[in-house]
């Protein structure tokens, strides 16, 4: 014999096993097998340390100053809104004549762009009136006209039939086509409001054209807008 001792085959196997299965014990200490460890993050960022994942503004404002518009933008969310001033007629209409207001509206610094659409006046809320019966209200025609904001608002804006985008009775007419606002104040679109006493108005059965003398009505109207 050599006199060199060697584990049996059964003990070596046992060995390599604990070994392959991470620990090893050798003379009663116990030794893990460990792997370096390493983590990565990312984030959406704006090239600046901030955020750099958000969403758009949207929001529109109104001017009722008249042409050329260049103050008194306001916002006005819920009616009956700001108040469009007529001319000085407004209040003293007899049959056949009209009277004219102006609104402009633009997107607010920082918006992206947009449209707008007209829609049929409804009345002013908590505005006093005198018009129970509404007979006035459905007597009122209306025209609404796009104009450029250095335009003044008269019958005069109504000689040009394409740019009228609103005519009829006061509470249905409303506008079927949008009007496109630039992103960040690039642009204003100005409104030319002509509401008349026609000189043989819709009047309900019994009533003649008399009965419309004194009464006042307040319509209010809403413009739709939506981001682009």
């Amino acid at each position: 014999m050599s006199g060199q001792s060697t584990a049996p085959a059964s003990r070596r196997t046992k060995i390599f096993a604990l070994a392959a299965g991470g620990s090893l014990v050798v003379g009663g200490v116990g030794f893990t097998l460990a792997a370096w460890t390493d983590t990565e993050w990312v984030f959406g960022g704006n090239g600046a340390g901030g955020a750099g994942v958000g969403t758009s503004t949207f929001e529109v404002e109104q001017s009722v100053a008249g042409a050329p518009f260049t103050a008194g933008w306001t916002q006005a969310e819920t009616n009956p809104g700001q108040g469009m001033t007529f001319t000085a007629d407004a209040l003293a209409l007899s049959p056949g004549e009209a009277s004219y207001a102006a609104v402009a509206l633009r997107t607010v610094s920082g918006s992206v762009a947009g449209t707008l659409r007209l829609e049929s006046a409804t009345p002013a809320a908590g505005i006093t009136t005198a018009d129970a019966d509404e007979i006035l209200w459905d007597a009122l025609q209306v025209r609404v006209a796009t104009t450029a904001t250095s335009a003044s608002c008269s019958a005069a804006t109504f000689n040009d039939p394409a740019a009228v985008i609103a005519s009829g009775s006061l509470g249905t007419a409303g506008a079927t086509v949008t009007q496109a606002l630039a992103a960040n104040s690039g642009s204003a679109q100005a409104y030319c409001f002509e509401v008349s006493l026609p000189t043989s108005p819709a009047l309900p059965a019994g009533f003649e054209l008399d009965a419309l003398q004194g009464r006042t009505v307040a319509p209010a109207w809403e413009f739709t807008a939506e981001s682009a």
